[in-house]
């Protein structure tokens, strides 16, 4: 009797209608609805981490390219017919056999003095600034 019961209460569920529809179709069309809208939106998020993934890629490359023209400008500085042609420009050269000292002759040296620091050389725009702020001198030469 309970079984009768509780079909007879399914079949009434399952037959009630609204506007001639019955609700489990209405049921049905929303629950394919939702799943079409949920696949739309985990197909756009995925369009948009590829086109992240994209651009990450592509930055991976530029900085490749950099690296490798880097590298590239480190090996033409660092040729060492380059070096010994600036060294030979400012007056460095090998060290002579006479300079060359052993290690227990080390204390007994004296040290070398250091040639002078050449004087900065001022920008114009500073030159003329500082002649600016300068006091002119008085016709009898002071101040």
């Amino acid at each position: 009797m309970n079984a009768a019961v509780a079909r007879h209460a399914l079949n009434r569920l399952f037959a009630w209608k609204i506007r001639g529809v019955r609700w489990i179709e209405i049921i049905g069309v929303l629950m394919v609805a939702a799943m079409i809208f949920s696949v739309y939106l985990a197909k756009a998020a995925a369009a948009r981490e590829s086109a992240r993934i994209a651009e990450l890629e592509r930055q991976i490359g530029e900085s490749g390219e950099r690296v490798r023209l880097l590298r590239a400008q480190v090996a033409r500085l660092e040729q060492p017919a380059r070096l010994e042609a600036l060294s030979r420009e400012v007056g460095l050269g090998p060290v002579e056999m006479k300079r060359q000292a052993s290690e227990d002759a080390l204390q007994t040296l004296k040290p070398v003095a250091a040639p002078p620091a050449p004087a900065p050389v001022a920008a114009p725009a500073a030159t003329a600034e500082v002649e600016a702020e300068a006091p002119a001198p008085d016709a009898e030469g002071g101040r």
